[in-house]
């Protein structure tokens, strides 16, 4: 069975900080290239960032800068380090292990809210 369980959300204002982890189970973590996406109130889910095994990444055009992904093969756990939050980061943050175009798996999500 495969999980995928999100943690490190939360409430914090305008330009703080959060560190979001992915603890993936019941895959072979290092095949799979790892990857957040958010979906805020009234708005499609979109990709924030991924990384596959040998730590490429890739980044939305609104977080570069601000967001880094990264990956413990070991601990077949994702992370994504959130810097200078603004209001309009403030969504769902999903985690997400693709292996194939028709094998991937989706989080729970947690709730990421950016505000004074």
């Amino acid at each position: 069975q495969v999980q995928l369980v999100e943690s490190g959300g939360g409430l914090v204002q305008p330009g703080g900080s959060l560190r979001l982890s992915c603890a993936a189970s019941g895959i072979i973590f290092s095949s799979y290239t790892m990857g957040w996406y958010r979906q805020a109130p009234g708005k499609h889910r979109e990709l924030v960032a991924t990384i596959i095994s040998g730590g490429s990444t890739n980044y939305a055009d609104s977080v570069k800068g601000r967001f880094t992904i990264s990956r413990d093969n070991a601990k077949n756990t994702v992370y994504l380090e959130m810097n200078s939050l603004k209001p309009e980061d403030t969504a769902l943050y999903y985690c997400n292990a693709r292996f194939s175009t028709t094998i991937r798996y989706w989080g729970q999500g947690t709730q990421v809210t950016v505000s004074s």
